[in-house]
């Protein structure tokens, strides 16, 4: 079922790539294993595993007993990092179209479209992927 919130596909993958990672007890896992769990391309999953390099949330180690694995603590990582390191700032929009086309003063949804990303962004914050990683585990 289709949603009216969306994250791109390469942030999909960054959250789900990090939980695989975090949920592997420290051991290495390598980015062919990772996309055939999520069931994504490994090409596009690479990309993403570079983003997270760049920001220290994973280090990854080549060779045939290579792999990833946190960069630091899954306490120190937050939703929001693994977002940003892939997209850039959080957006925070008022308008639900990419170029607004009604030309009112006020929204004609109040103020709904900028409480959502507020609570988004407040969730991504203060989502720790400990926190994710413990509820993958149940």
């Amino acid at each position: 079922m289709s949603s009216i919130l969306r994250i791109s596909e390469a942030v999909s993958l960054g959250i789900h790539a990090v939980v695989l990672i975090g949920s592997s007890h420290g051991e290495k896992i390598s980015a062919a294993n990772m996309a055939e769990m999520i069931d994504a391309s490994e090409a596009h999953l690479a990309k993403v595993l570079q983003r997270l390099c760049k920001d220290g949330i994973v280090k990854s180690e080549r060779g045939p007993k290579g792999g990833f694995v946190l960069g630091r603590a899954a306490e120190e990582i937050t939703l929001m990092n693994v977002y940003e390191a892939i997209e850039g700032a959080f957006p925070n929009g008022d308008c639900m179209f990419t170029a607004p086309v009604c030309g009112r003063q006020a929204c004609l949804l109040g103020g709904f479209i900028i409480k959502m990303n507020r609570e988004a962004a407040d969730f991504f914050r203060k989502t720790k992927l400990s926190d994710v990683v413990a509820k993958n585990l149940e």
